[in-house]
């Protein structure tokens, strides 16, 4: 090589590593903002007075909710209380006594004595006893298959048919059942480059189920075999029952499940991305889906529901916990009146005969 030519190659090769060190941006360092122009309404108020069927209320005030409420023209929460036995009874008497005609609670299925022979009684009565102080309904949450243990230490299966007095009870008391089975598809996917919800599983891997015993499909199958045996009672899928990636196959578990309605709280950001595949969806089943947030009250997150569900506006952020989902934006399905109805209010009316 030339005198000539060596600083030559030198100038290039630092010119490449400033280059190379430019390009080099951590991931959680990397916030693009978006040069697209688009039209933008903002929905102070939803169309139609608004039952928000899925929150978690149990350690916020009463009445700061109220005020948030007041402002974003929700009519009616109900809360799904996550504690169990006197402090959940406290909790729900506490909103009741707050105000009686904004508020309703929903149960949360108690697991303690399960290794009593009279688990299935025991849970009957507490049944009873929720009803008592006005529930509105129980909730199975996702670790009912997926980590909870008998007491011999097997997993215990959605259906075994040793809970199906239990089922069959709720369909008796008309209290409905909600489901919250297995999680998003990507929460059952290895941690890694090809997961598109990476930063959110990688700042809580507890979150990650790719190691589970059972799989996601498993687990709802066995669910979609409990809301078919027992078709006197009325079940909810939470979050679109666990399969708003796909809703071809959601619209294949409402078509053969005709006692199973679904809330779409937390999933704006998938049907946001799909848009006119969940707007022929909510077409479809107009009927049975619920409005639900499943985020803490606050006057910009109502809003930005009521902007996808109202409006045709393009990629927007989603409503969402402080870790965000995943490096996507949604799209407005600009759902028609008749369709705004159902979703915002009448649905939930037929699960809380209260307020009719």
């Amino acid at each position: 090589m030339s005198e000539e030519t060596g600083p030559v190659f030198g100038d290039k090769f630092v010119d490449l590593m400033r280059a190379k060190a430019e390009t080099d941006l951590r991931l959680s360092d990397f916030h693009p903002r978006t040069a697209l122009k688009t039209v933008v309404h903002r929905i102070e108020l939803p169309r139609f007075p608004v039952i928000d069927f899925h929150n978690h209320l149990d350690s916020m005030n009463p009445k700061d909710v109220l005020a948030v409420m007041d402002r974003c023209g929700v009519e009616h929460v109900v809360n799904i209380t996550m504690q169990v036995g006197d402090r959940a009874l406290k909790i729900m008497d506490r909103y009741y006594a707050a105000a009686p005609d904004r508020f309703s609670s929903i149960g949360w299925m108690d697991w303690g004595g399960i290794e009593r022979r009279d688990f299935t009684q025991l849970t009957i009565d507490r049944l009873h006893r929720l009803i008592e102080h006005g529930a509105c309904g129980i909730k199975f949450w996702k670790d009912f298959g997926l980590t909870l243990r008998g007491g011999d230490g097997e997993l215990l299966r959605i259906d075994d048919e040793r809970f199906a007095p239990i089922f069959e009870e709720c369909g008796k008391l008309g209290l409905p059942v909600m489901f919250h089975t297995a999680d998003p598809t990507a929460f059952f996917d290895p941690i890694d480059a090809d997961n598109e919800r990476y930063e959110e599983l990688a700042a809580h891997p507890d979150w990650g189920f790719s190691s589970s015993p059972v799989s996601r499909r498993t687990l709802l199958a066995q669910r979609n075999r409990v809301i078919a045996r027992h078709t006197g009672a009325t079940f909810v899928g939470a979050h679109c029952a666990e399969s708003s990636e796909d809703l071809g196959f959601l619209a294949e578990q409402m078509d053969a499940l005709p006692n199973l309605l679904i809330d779409i709280s937390a999933r704006t950001p998938e049907l946001g991305r799909q848009p006119y595949t969940a707007r022929a969806f909510f077409l479809k089943y107009a009927d049975r889906i619920l409005f639900g947030t499943d985020l803490l009250p606050e006057v910009e997150m109502y809003r930005i529901y009521y902007r996808f569900l109202e409006t045709a506006d393009e990629y927007f952020e989603y409503p969402s916990h402080v870790s965000r989902q995943g490096r996507w934006n949604i799209y407005g399905v600009f759902l028609p009146d008749e369709v705004l109805r159902k979703v915002y209010r009448e649905n939930a009316l037929k699960l809380l005969p209260k307020l009719r």
